[in-house]
């Protein structure tokens, strides 16, 4: 494993795609918050998909880069809809798919995806339940990469 303090380094392969798998469960939760609020926007899904593909080494890193930037673009589209849930759902996914580049946008998905549970249910014990299954579903020894600001189980990051 690289050493998480170094910024812009990505880890060793395994740890990397091990991070972009994480990733997309955290987003790809969230992602129905989205479609239900934007059906016929395949953007955020095709990101998830996307990464999926990279992490399989079916397409390269420029792919989900691309991915990621749609996701992005459907994000905008939803806040000019007034759909804030949506819009954090969206940049879950647009975060998820940008692990492939750099791994660091892995914690980025989950603090996207923790705001899109909050924002749907206006329950801030969402927030913490999201938190608690992305503490709860990633490798312990990856976790300081994921969560780089604690080795502590996290706040609410709502």
């Amino acid at each position: 494993m690289t050493d998480p303090a170094k910024k812009g380094t990505n880890p060793d392969p395994l740890t990397h795609k091990a991070l972009a798998r994480w990733a997309a469960e955290c987003a790809e939760r969230t992602l129905p918050i989205f479609e239900n609020t934007r059906p016929g926007d395949a953007r955020p899904r095709t990101a998830i998909d996307t990464l999926r593909a990279w992490i399989d080494d079916k397409v390269p890193m420029t792919a989900c880069r691309s991915a990621a930037f749609a996701a992005h673009a459907a994000a905008r589209d939803a806040e000019q809809a007034g759909a804030p849930a949506a819009v954090a759902a969206a940049r879950a996914t647009g975060q998820a798919a940008a692990v492939a580049h750099m791994a660091n946008h892995a914690q980025h998905a989950a603090t996207y995806a923790t705001k899109a549970a909050g924002l749907h249910t206006s329950d801030s014990q969402s927030n913490q339940a999201e938190r608690d299954w992305q503490w709860n579903n990633i490798n312990p020894e990856i976790r300081p990469l994921a969560f780089p600001r604690s080795n502590n189980k996290p706040l609410d990051s709502g």
